[in-house]
């Protein structure tokens, strides 16, 4: 267990911010360009780049990011796992992850050109990651309970 203040616990929480952003970047961005992609015909030049653009997002920013956040995460977890505050946000952490797999899953349909859901769809998926961030800031600010 790392010691909480310690300068290798400080690195390690320095890794896992860093990871939050850019993982939490992907989150917000990934389903922008799922809605841009279902208005375009499967198949099209357009259709075409978009596909390439998700692949890289997801498997060169996002995947990296979300095992560098769990790993960081568990080697904190330790120091902070009595407390009620971080039950719930490790709850909504996960919920997070959940939506991570979707969006990977929405992208198979688009990269096989199965995609069934329209440009509205993925602007109401694309609020998700922040209204979990809204609940999870504050619980790691405050540590209310």
């Amino acid at each position: 267990m790392l010691d909480y203040g310690s300068e290798i616990y400080n690195w390690v929480k320095v890794l896992h911010i860093i990871s939050v952003i850019t993982w939490v970047a992907g989150l917000f961005y990934l389903p922008r360009l799922y809605v841009y992609h279902a208005m375009e015909g499967a198949g099209t030049p357009t259709s075409e780049t978009f596909k390439v653009m998700e692949r890289r997002l997801l498997k060169g920013i996002m995947n990296p990011s979300i095992i560098v956040v769990f790993i960081t995460g568990f080697l904190m977890f330790p120091t902070w796992m009595t407390d009620g505050w971080m039950h719930v946000k490790l709850l909504l952490v996960l919920i997070m992850a959940g939506m991570h797999g979707a969006y990977a899953k929405w992208r198979k349909d688009f990269l096989n050109d199965t995609n069934s859901r329209g440009h509205k769809f993925y602007r109401w998926m694309n609020e998700v990651p922040t209204v979990l961030l809204l609940a999870i800031i504050p619980l790691v600010i405050f540590k209310w309970f």
